[in-house]
Protein backbone atom coordinates (compact mmCIF):
# COMPACT_ATOMS: atom_id res chain seq x y z
CA UNK A 1 0.00 0.00 0.00
CA UNK A 2 1.58 3.35 -1.09
CA UNK A 3 -0.09 7.21 0.75
CA UNK A 4 0.84 9.67 -0.61
CA UNK A 5 0.23 13.48 1.35
CA UNK A 6 1.00 16.51 -0.25
CA UNK A 7 1.27 19.79 2.20
CA UNK A 8 0.80 23.27 1.06
CA UNK A 9 2.56 25.57 4.09
CA UNK A 10 4.69 28.44 4.14
CA UNK A 11 7.46 28.24 5.71
CA UNK A 12 6.38 30.34 8.24
CA UNK A 13 3.67 28.28 9.05
CA UNK A 14 5.97 25.50 9.53
CA UNK A 15 7.55 27.22 11.73
CA UNK A 16 5.05 27.63 14.38
CA UNK A 17 3.58 23.98 13.88
CA UNK A 18 7.43 22.39 14.92
CA UNK A 19 7.83 25.85 17.63
CA UNK A 20 10.58 27.16 16.61
CA UNK A 21 11.51 30.54 17.21
CA UNK A 22 10.63 33.69 14.82
CA UNK A 23 14.61 34.71 13.70
CA UNK A 24 13.73 37.17 11.22
CA UNK A 25 14.19 40.29 13.46
CA UNK A 26 17.53 38.84 14.73
CA UNK A 27 18.96 38.38 11.29
CA UNK A 28 17.93 41.68 9.81
CA UNK A 29 19.86 43.30 13.13
CA UNK A 30 22.87 41.38 12.34
CA UNK A 31 22.96 42.06 8.56
CA UNK A 32 21.93 45.54 10.09
CA UNK A 33 25.14 45.84 12.51
CA UNK A 34 27.54 44.03 9.49
CA UNK A 35 26.63 46.78 6.99
CA UNK A 36 27.25 49.34 9.73
CA UNK A 37 30.69 48.03 10.23
CA UNK A 38 31.46 47.64 6.78
CA UNK A 39 30.64 50.98 5.99
CA UNK A 40 32.42 52.57 9.24
CA UNK A 41 35.42 50.41 8.41
CA UNK A 42 36.23 49.71 5.00
CA UNK A 43 39.53 50.11 5.47
CA UNK A 44 41.58 48.20 8.01
CA UNK A 45 38.48 45.60 7.55
CA UNK A 46 39.32 42.44 9.49
CA UNK A 47 36.45 39.80 8.87
CA UNK A 48 37.85 37.73 12.15
CA UNK A 49 37.23 40.74 14.48
CA UNK A 50 33.32 41.77 12.41
CA UNK A 51 32.04 38.35 13.28
CA UNK A 52 33.90 37.14 16.53
CA UNK A 53 31.22 38.12 18.78
CA UNK A 54 28.51 36.32 17.23
CA UNK A 55 30.46 33.06 16.79
CA UNK A 56 32.89 33.35 20.36
CA UNK A 57 30.77 30.47 21.30
CA UNK A 58 30.27 28.15 19.05
CA UNK A 59 34.03 28.23 17.94
CA UNK A 60 34.96 26.61 21.16
CA UNK A 61 32.10 24.02 20.38
CA UNK A 62 32.84 23.30 16.95
CA UNK A 63 36.32 22.19 18.24
CA UNK A 64 35.07 20.00 20.89
CA UNK A 65 32.72 18.12 18.33
CA UNK A 66 35.56 17.93 15.72
CA UNK A 67 37.38 16.00 18.70
CA UNK A 68 34.46 13.71 19.75
CA UNK A 69 34.67 12.66 15.66
CA UNK A 70 37.81 12.55 15.34
CA UNK A 71 38.06 10.08 18.68
CA UNK A 72 35.00 8.13 17.32
CA UNK A 73 36.79 7.63 14.07
CA UNK A 74 39.94 6.06 15.64
CA UNK A 75 38.26 3.81 17.44
CA UNK A 76 35.83 2.62 14.99
CA UNK A 77 39.13 2.37 12.49
CA UNK A 78 41.12 0.23 15.00
CA UNK A 79 42.70 3.09 16.42
CA UNK A 80 44.74 2.85 20.02
CA UNK A 81 42.41 1.41 21.81
CA UNK A 82 40.76 -1.07 19.19
CA UNK A 83 43.86 -2.39 17.78
CA UNK A 84 45.28 -3.17 21.29
CA UNK A 85 41.67 -5.50 21.99
CA UNK A 86 42.69 -7.03 18.27
CA UNK A 87 46.07 -7.92 19.34
CA UNK A 88 44.78 -9.45 22.84
CA UNK A 89 42.50 -11.74 21.06
CA UNK A 90 45.07 -13.16 18.46
CA UNK A 91 47.43 -13.07 21.44
CA UNK A 92 44.90 -15.65 23.14
CA UNK A 93 43.99 -17.99 20.05
CA UNK A 94 47.62 -18.51 19.65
Amino acid sequence: MKISVDVDITPDEVRKLFGLPDVEGFQRQLMEDIRERLASGAEGYDPIKLFQPYVSGTMASWDMFQKMLASAASGASGGPAGHQEATEVSARKK
